[in-house]
């Protein structure tokens, strides 16, 4: 085998997250949701949770310049867990015959730390990592080197036998910038085949 550990992010790779999964119930209008998502509760607005920022004050802010969306805004914080529709079954497959060949896994994640810890009461198959970097709990989120640093060295990784694997291309050339072995992320099938080739039996 050519790496010697496996780091997974968990949105869009082994959790269904979007928050378009809670809000189709409560804005139906599709127009009317798209405006909210894309112009009121905004993934940069919800970035800043993912950056360390505590959910009261963000909903605060926000309906302080959007009082008349205060409902749907308390909603983002109050109905978060709505906005995962499960686990990908055929990723978390894939996470755990990685953990059958003896080999360390890894989460790294842009989460908030409040959420991290709703969303492991929920779906235990998060609390099997080995470790875990939650971007709410650094006061850092990818892809910023300093989050994939602290993956390093807190569990004395070498970064070119890590194999990193995320969605989001930006965050994958953030790994790879600091000298991981990353890959982005479309598919359990497709992640089977990056494994395979660095000599993993998966």
């Amino acid at each position: 085998m050519t790496i010697d550990a496996v780091v997974f992010d968990i949105g869009g790779v082994l959790l269904d997250w979007s928050p378009n999964y809670l809000y189709a119930d409560l804005i139906p209008d599709e127009e009317q949701r798209s405006h909210f998502l894309t112009n009121v509760a905004t993934p940069a607005w919800n970035h800043k949770q993912d950056e360390g920022r505590p959910w009261a004050e963000a909903v605060a802010e926000l309906i302080g310049l959007h009082p008349e969306h205060s409902e749907w805004i308390e909603a983002y914080d109050t109905g978060w867990l709505k906005m995962v529709r499960g686990v990908f079954e055929d990723t978390a497959a894939v996470l755990t015959e990685i953990q059958a060949l003896g080999l360390p896994t890894y989460a790294l994640t842009n989460f908030s730390g409040d959420k991290w810890e709703v969303a492991k009461d929920a779906f235990p198959i998060l609390t099997r990592f080995d470790g875990e970097v939650v971007s709410g709990v650094e006061q850092t989120a990818k892809p910023d080197e300093k989050i994939y640093r602290i993956l390093i060295d807190r569990f004395g990784l070498d970064p070119a036998r890590t194999f990193y694997t995320d969605d989001m291309a930006y965050n994958v050339d953030g790994a790879r910038a600091v000298g991981l072995d990353a890959e982005v992320f479309t598919g359990a099938d497709d992640l089977r085949t990056q494994l395979r080739a660095r000599g993993l039996a998966v």
